[in-house]
């Protein structure tokens, strides 16, 4: 990419921090270099995230179709950022596979769709999309471009999908981190506007749900918590208002399986996350159509919340073994069980 390129980065429906995170990093950086550079999403992403530098450019193709075909059409390069199936971005992926565009797919989801980029940087084991941007930006030689501004969006990304990193840390995640800060990023104000921005109806929905809808199943250490379509009218729940409530349930010492079920208006979603060597990933794909990460998952069904709930019950006995030995304290000096809490589905 020596000469101006038109390009468009583009990121998964129901987009998180590390996928604006990536977006907007790269967005800065290729900038500085000269390249026409346009940023599409499926779908709107949370409050929590609109005051980065540069949100204001994103289109969203669910309001705003009609300009991001041109866009679409007109690049040159296009990245695939957090994620790796070309469905996850809906109809904005058969604008971009219609493309003669040179595909880059930069992501750390499990098993990435064959062909779906001419070049490709995956790595699972990775904390964030946004750490893999890092190591995209240092392997193209672009270090030196990377300011404060490129910082704090990535930066946004590695702190988000660590739940302020306390999954899916490693020795380089943290020198990362310091990196980062000593380009000038002030992490202690990242963390207020990122952990500390909920709205009044937020945390009110939140209280509801830990009052009222939620369940603790002893024997396999699992809590519960749904959420019906009553719930979604009473609230006026939005986009990004459930953002975190599963996360809750794993404050407990006992629970080491959380499952968060939320019925839609036409399916039932689930978010599953889980602590130590057990895989949600597993049982996302294999019961409920979804995947993710090891303990970072989600999926949905078409046959209602109360259903669903049931199945995910049913699941139980079969990994009982599983979660007894999750269930045994480890030593913090010997664990490795750390993966991304962020909503895989």
């Amino acid at each position: 990419m020596e000469q101006p390129r038109k390009v468009l980065l583009t990121a998964h429906r129901n987009p998180d921090g590390d996928a604006i995170g990536s977006m907007l990093g790269l967005y800065h950086l290729l900038r500085k270099l000269g390249h026409e550079v346009a940023m599409a999403v499926p779908s709107a992403f949370p409050e929590f995230l609109d005051w980065m530098p540069g949100v204001d450019q994103i289109l969203i193709h669910d309001d705003q179709a009609e300009a991001c075909s041109p866009v679409a059409e007109g690049a040159e390069v296009v990245f695939y950022l957090d994620f790796n199936d070309i469905e996850r971005i809906d109809k904005l992926g058969e604008l971009c596979h219609a493309t003669e565009a040179f595909k880059v797919m930069i992501d750390h989801h499990l098993d990435p769709q064959d062909g779906i980029a001419d070049y490709m940087l995956s790595e699972p084991s990775a904390s964030s999309t946004c750490e893999l941007v890092w190591d995209f930006i240092h392997l193209m030689g672009w270090e030196a471009l990377i300011d404060c501004r490129v910082a704090e969006c990535l930066f946004t990304g590695l702190l988000t999908d660590t739940g302020g990193f306390k999954y899916a840390t490693s020795p380089r995640v943290y020198r990362l981190a310091a990196d980062l800060v000593e380009k000038g990023v002030d992490d202690v104000v990242l963390q207020d506007r990122l952990f500390n921005s909920m709205t009044e109806k937020q945390l009110r929905l939140l209280g509801h749900a830990l009052a009222h809808r939620m369940e603790i199943l002893d024997e396999y250490h699992t809590g519960i918590i749904t959420l019906t379509k009553k719930d979604y009218e009473r609230f006026e729940i939005a986009r990004g208002d459930t953002e975190g409530i599963v996360n809750y349930l794993l404050k407990l010492r006992n629970v080491k399986l959380a499952a968060f079920i939320h019925e839609q208006p036409t399916i039932t979603k689930i978010s599953l996350r889980s602590k130590g060597d057990l895989s949600v990933q597993e049982i996302a794909q294999r019961y409920f159509k979804g995947g993710g990460h090891k303990n970072a998952s989600g999926g949905y069904s078409y046959i209602g919340l109360g259903p669903t709930v049931r199945k995910f019950k049913s699941v139980l006995p079969k990994i009982k073994d599983q979660l007894d030995r999750v269930a045994e304290l480890p030593d913090p000096c010997h664990s490795t069980g750390k993966e991304a809490p962020h909503d895989a589905g």
